[in-house]
């Protein structure tokens, strides 16, 4: 199965984003309000539109609290990312290769970009649905 197939599937196809520039406490309130644990980095600096340039997840909330006390919440988004290499997948790509990159990485949300645009947000959770799927087979899912 492919990324794209799960994406199709997804319920909330929705992808929240956040200004690199924006501080934590405004992403941990996005992160809240949308019922989401990971939001799209983008790089408002970009002068053709917003390019993604990492993920920005609840791990990142609470470790700029850890460092920082209540302080933390000040801290830009672009202090706790690393932006040197973003770790991502295409719509093509089978849920085999992203379970790998997932594992390697130690990360849970790959963001989905296509021809250099953000496609949508594949998450741990999905795979595993996915794969549940796969492995119930038709005759148990239809039930």
């Amino acid at each position: 199965m492919q990324v794209g197939e799960v994406l199709r599937k997804k319920t909330s196809a929705r992808v929240v984003t956040v200004g690199m520039n924006e501080t934590v406490g405004v992403a941990a309130q996005l992160m809240r309000t949308s019922n989401i644990s990971a939001l799209v980095v983008n790089d408002v600096v970009c002068t053709e539109g917003n390019t993604a340039v990492g993920m920005f997840t609840e791990r990142d909330v609470v470790r700029a609290i850890a460092s920082q006390g209540a302080a933390g919440v000040n801290l830009k988004v672009s202090q706790l990312i690393s932006v040197q290499r973003l770790v991502a997948c295409s719509s093509t790509d089978t849920l085999e290769h992203v379970r790998h990159l997932m594992n390697l990485h130690h990360i849970r949300h790959l963001p989905v970009i296509d021809n250099f645009e953000l496609s949508g947000v594949i998450s741990m959770r999905d795979v595993s649905a996915a794969f549940d799927e796969i492995t119930a087979g038709p005759a148990q899912t239809a039930a």
